[in-house]
């Protein structure tokens, strides 16, 4: 006999409907969960392939934007003093809309707290924070907020901010906990972009090295030196000027000998202090020497204006070994633009010990062959001497005896002249043979070679290369103590051109007729104004005073300034 059925157990609709529901609720959250999870890796394969910085910190700021579905998002880099922004990366603001609100958050309020508390911040209203304090003009209306720090090898790099999370929904749990597995993957993006950067950089350091030393090994002046480690110093560095200052011979200062960049023209020639502003203080203490803004530092002289529209700077000493700094490279970033960072000063300055080095070899280089060339003259002199001069003496006295038996009167005054002539010609191969042996400061340190050399090194400062001429005994018969006045003199007459006559060629005449030595530099400038400032010309006054001499200075008939300096000689010199 058949069993009676069990009942039926019937749930009712509304209870079926409702489980139907959250089982469609569950599935839509696993696949909302999978399809994050996906965006999630999609962003940190994006961030992770950058190697170029800004692009990564950009790729960054888009990825976080889209996780989360904010209508904003920013990226602050905190600065070198750890409690400001340096950098700001936003997405979601138009560049009309950044122009109108103005400059770029420094890091005060909300953006401030996520720096000094760097730890994740989610706000449903920035307004209700303590520490919020409104927004500038022309700001979008912000209301939802969440911010993450980003961590690079355990230092904190920047924060990431998001605000109006879109449809007017607030951040939750889940979008901290996504943004923050993000600012893990952008911290190690962000840590290769800037190994990659720095491998990049050290590379172009070196490159511009063996440039300068392959330059300067064939014998290429210093001039075009010292111009190569400007250029390609400024270029790397992304500075808007770049300058080059060395020690002036004799005086307690430096010299800009090279000025590329912006308002160079103001820079080129100026003589400035060992110990004072950044070039000064970078070469008396052998160490570089930053400002963040060098317009309003201290330590820069306000006149003349001629840092306009530039920011930070940086001055790093040319070589720092036994021998000292042999010179300074100045460089300047336009106004808003990063300081420079101690990594970057570290590669300047072995880029600057390297260049100084290159330096040295080439001297060393130019050392030896100045001694072959000596030893050539020490060969010549002897030759003069032996051949030459004997010679000669021997057919001046043969004339001498001929002269008494000649009768007609006119012929024999002719003979005695021609004696005379050939004692004089003596005279002067003696003179030369003495200016060929001479090794006293060693090599190239007569005053002609001299004179030269100071005329040489002026080219660069002042556009072109003065014209030189010398006439007389000039290394024989001038002292080396007034040797040294005119040296000094000569280069303060040349760098006064550079700085003040705005001209296209110059003169350098130096004459003694062993009575007095007598400098003139003459140009086709300006002038020397009535009213300008003479502290140049009062210096040079003094040197010739203390030697008994005369400064006279004035205009040239074809326009220009004409500069005398002259001195007597003492007996017997």
């Amino acid at each position: 006999m058949a069993s009676p059925r069990e009942p039926r157990v019937l749930l009712p609709q509304l209870k079926l409907d409702e489980l139907l529901e959250e089982l469609q609720a569950r599935i839509d959250a696993a696949r909302g969960t999978r399809d994050r999870v996906h965006s999630l890796l999609e962003a940190v394969l994006s961030v992770g392939r950058e190697l170029d910085l800004e692009q990564a910190l950009h790729s960054i700021v888009e990825a976080a934007a889209a996780l989360v579905d904010a209508e904003y998002a920013a990226l602050g880099v905190i600065g070198p003093d750890g409690r400001t922004l340096s950098a700001f990366h936003t997405v979601g603001v138009s560049d009309e809309k950044i122009t109108e609100i103005g400059p770029y958050p420094q890091g005060h309020g909300i953006l401030g707290e996520l720096i000094r508390h760097p730890e994740p911040l989610r706000l449903s209203k920035i307004s209700e924070h303590p520490a919020s304090y409104g927004f500038p003009p022309n700001h979008p209306p912000m209301r939802s907020f969440l911010g993450v720090p980003i961590r690079v090898r355990g230092q904190v790099f920047g924060n990431l901010y998001l605000t109006e999370k879109r449809g007017g929904l607030e951040f939750d749990e889940e979008d901290e906990s996504v943004l923050s597995t993000l600012a893990v993957a952008a911290g190690v993006a962000i840590d290769n972009a800037r190994l990659y950067e720095d491998s990049r950089l050290r590379e172009r350091w070196l490159l511009a090295n063996a440039e300068i030393t392959h330059r300067l090994m064939p014998g290429s002046e210093r001039s075009e030196a010292l111009d190569l480690i400007a250029e390609r110093a400024r270029d790397i560095t992304g500075s808007a000027l770049a300058e080059v200052a060395m020690p002036m011979a004799d005086t307690p200062s430096l010299t800009v000998e090279i000025a590329v960049g912006e308002g160079a023209e103001a820079h080129r020639g100026l003589v400035l202090p060992l110990h004072e502003g950044l070039m000064g203080l970078a070469y008396s203490t052998a160490a570089p020497v930053t400002s963040d803004d060098i317009t309003r530092d201290d330590r820069i002289t306000a006149e003349p204006p001629r840092f306009l529209g530039l920011g930070p700077a940086v001055a790093v000493p040319i070589g720092t070994g036994e021998g000292g700094a042999r010179g300074v490279v100045l460089l300047v970033r336009e106004a808003g633009r990063p300081v420079f960072s101690d990594k970057e000063t570290e590669m300047l300055q072995g880029f600057a010990a390297q260049a100084a080095i290159a330096m040295e070899l080439a001297e060393r280089r130019q050392d030896a062959q100045q001694l072959a060339l000596l030893e050539d003259r020490d060969r010549i002199a002897r030759d003069l001497h032996d051949l030459a001069i004997q010679r000669l003496f021997a057919t001046g006295m043969t004339l001498q005896s001929a002269g008494r038996f000649i009768e007609h009167p006119k012929a024999a005054d002719r003979v005695l002249r021609a004696v005379d002539d050939l004692d004089e010609t003596i005279k002067i191969i003696r003179s030369t043979i003495f200016g060929l042996r001479t090794r006293e400061g060693g090599a190239g340190s007569g005053l002609r070679a001299r004179v030269v050399r100071v005329a040489g090194e002026a080219a660069p400062v002042l556009g072109f290369a003065p014209g030189v001429r010398m006439e007389g005994l000039i290394d024989t018969e001038v002292p080396q103590r007034i040797a040294d006045h005119v040296v000094a003199v000569l280069s303060e007459a040349l760098t006064n051109v550079a700085r003040h006559a705005r001209a296209h060629a110059a003169e350098v005449v130096l004459t003694t007729d062993g009575r007095e030595v007598v400098l003139r530099v003459a140009d086709d400038g300006v002038g020397i104004p009535s009213g300008g400032r003479r502290s140049g010309l009062r210096n040079m006054a003094e040197r010739a005073e203390q030697l008994g001499g005369r400064l006279e200075s004035g205009g040239a008939e074809g326009g220009g300034a004409v500069l005398t300096w002259s001195v007597p000689l003492p007996e017997g010199a």
